[in-house]
């Protein structure tokens, strides 16, 4: 694959590339048709979603993790 259009994309399946996808206000509605498309048969409709500000990163190089946290709230519907 040529260099110029591999640079173009972002891989989902990075750390960086969903936080990039997903991450920001900007594609809110984006991660909100994502995850119902996901949750929607076991947790209702998401009909809200809010971003929380507790990235975290560890100390050691082993355990490097973040932590992106989103407050959800869902509707159930009754058939």
């Amino acid at each position: 694959m040529d260099g110029k259009l591999k640079d173009r994309y972002i891989d989902p399946f990075t750390d960086f590339g969903f936080k990039r996808l997903f991450g920001e206000e900007c594609n809110k509605d984006l991660l909100l048709d994502f995850l119902n498309e996901l949750l929607y048969k076991e947790e209702g409709k998401i009909v809200s979603l809010s971003y929380l500000k507790s990235e975290k990163f560890s100390s050691s190089e082993e355990s490097h993790k973040a932590v992106f946290d989103l407050y959800c709230e869902s509707k159930f519907s009754v058939r």
